[in-house]
Order: structure tokens, then sequence, then C-alpha cells
């Protein structure tokens, strides 16, 4: 059976500006009928198993640091089994989200390949928005997973001190816009977009810098 995509939509709270503001995350499921890879783990893990339901959790993969991508991980791995995995240079906001928790050791190194329902999946580093943000590329389904990287309209926010918005843009240029055009982006929060769409204004994001 061919690999399919998923979208399950959770609602919480993230902190932004030393506030609590009502936030709804995508999360994304890959697989079949028999196996799925499940992209971030945010608010509503239960939610999250339910539309597994008993299928094999290959990896739980967690784009990038933030409380509202990862709140659910630890949860959602002891629900499904599935092991998460982190890119290790996000290691201190995994740790100030589940500070009782250790660091998931399996890491998220770039240009990881996994494997699920006979659909390669890959994982490339794309640093900006945290140092560890990460892209999934599903080449075989013509779509890319971008976390809070890419979005419908430009780049992911770099207010923090670890972000670099010059990085960034690096980041989207080397990584993703060297994808084809249709390729459809499947985005951490909002609607989807492609390439082609947002490859046209990469200019304008340099021009107002963000």
């Amino acid at each position: 059976m061919t690999a399919r995509i998923e979208r399950v939509l959770t609602h919480g709270t993230h902190p932004v500006d030393g506030r609590e503001v009502e936030l709804d995350n995508n999360v994304w499921i890959v697989g079949d009928d028999t196996e799925v890879v499940v992209i971030d783990a945010s608010h509503q893990p239960q939610v999250i198993a339910d539309a597994i339901g008993g299928r094999r959790v290959v990896g739980i993969l967690l784009t990038h640091g933030h409380r509202d991508h990862i709140g659910g991980a630890p949860e959602l791995e002891r629900l499904t089994g599935g092991p998460v995995w982190l890119h290790p240079a996000d290691a201190e906001l995994w740790e100030a989200a589940h500070p009782e928790i250790p660091v998931p050791t399996a890491g998220l190194p770039a240009h990881q390949t996994v494997t699920v329902a006979g659909t390669h999946l890959e994982v490339r580093h794309t640093p900006g928005h945290t140092p560890g943000a990460s892209v999934v590329v599903a080449s075989e389904l013509g779509a890319v997973f971008t976390g809070d990287t890419l979005f419908e309209g430009g780049p992911g926010a770099t207010r923090w001190e670890y972000s670099s918005f010059p990085q960034i843009v690096e980041s989207i240029t080397e990584n993703l816009l060297t994808l084809p055009e249709d390729t459809v982006v499947h985005t951490g929060h909002g609607p989807d977009t492609t390439i082609g769409a947002e490859a046209v204004h990469r200019q304008e994001w340099i021009d107002r810098g963000w």
C-alpha cells in the first residue's frame, strides 16, 4: 500500500513574550495502514495517538525544540512506543520544556533517511528558527514538512537570541528552494503552500528583514 499523508490539528497554549497564547498546530502522520512516522508531537498527545490507531510508529520526528512542537512527545512515546527523534542542537530547548525527562538520545542528524511504508523521508538540518530546526523531505510524495522553518508568506520567526534571520534564509535557500516548484509545503501551523509559490518572494523576505 502506498504511503499517504494525514493531518491532525491540535490545540493548546504557547508562551509568547511572557504570556500564554492560544495556538493550533499541524501534526503530520506519514505511512499506511500498518506503520507510520509522526512529524511533531505538540499538544493533545491522546488525540494524535487516536489518529494513529493501532499502527506501528517507526518514529516521532520533531522538527525543532519549541514547546508547542515537543510538548506531547514523552506522552506520545508512552502511548505508542515510537522513539522520539530531535536534533541534538535543540537539547537545551527540550530540557526547558521537559526538565525531568532525558533528551532523546537517538538525536536527529542531518541527512538521515527514515523509511516508512516503502517511502523514504530525508531529514535536512535547517537552522535559523532554532539551532536544531529540521525539515523532512518526502520526494516520492511530492511533499516537504517544514515545521516552523517555512510558511505560506515566508520564513519562521527569528526573534530569540539563539535564532538568526540570515541563517534561516540560507537554510531555506539551500534545502527547500532547490526542491521542485510543485512540492507541497506542509507547515507546522496554518495552510499548505508550495515551493514555487514561496520562492518568488525570497528577495522580498530579505528586503523586509523577516
